[in-house]
């Protein structure tokens, strides 16, 4: 059943990769438009800004909930990698749950606020602030489910991978 889906993920996953590319491509075409409106045309306009802003959020948390992977996440590389297989299970395990149960309290909390933010608009574009902030929520969930499955994997004895400085990278 896994093997079946691993091919699906993997089309998910490049997708995903696009979706974040495109976030890429249309911040960096409106902040060139805002810089030819600003300098060149002495027209200031705020709607570019907004829109940067708006891609930076969502690239940020929509990256890392569905596009950046495990191995390119930040470690305490130092600490992680002098670490034989038990205590990096361990590590991983601890940290896991303490994300999952930290992620998991401050959902409802974190779900009614942007329920909430549904009165506010931005100002230019006059986009509501929940459609905006609903990223986050789908962010923490994400977060939450793969937390678990690194728990899960660490408790059953699956091994965190050692930290090899030849595969590492800048995790771009």
């Amino acid at each position: 059943m896994i093997s079946q889906l691993r091919p699906v993920g993997a089309w998910l996953h490049a997708r995903a990769e696009n979706l974040l590319a495109a976030m890429l491509a249309t911040m960096f075409v409106v902040f060139i438009i805002q810089i030819v409106f600003r300098y060149l045309l002495n027209l200031p306009i705020g709607w570019t800004h907004e829109i940067s802003v708006v891609m930076w959020l969502w690239m940020v948390l929509f990256g890392t909930a569905f596009v950046v992977r495990d191995s390119e996440e930040i470690r305490f590389d130092i600490l992680y990698g002098s670490a034989g297989p038990r205590l990096r299970r361990g590590m991983v395990l601890f940290t896991s749950l303490t994300l999952v149960v930290l992620f998991a309290l401050s959902l409802p909390a974190v779900i009614d606020y942007i329920l909430f933010m549904k009165v506010e608009r931005t100002a230019y574009l006059k986009i509501r602030f929940d459609y905006l902030y609903s990223i986050y929520g789908i962010f923490a969930v994400a977060v939450i489910v793969r937390q678990l499955t690194l728990a899960w994997k660490a408790a059953w004895g699956k091994d965190a991978e050692g930290f090899d400085p030849t595969k590492a990278s800048s995790g771009v």
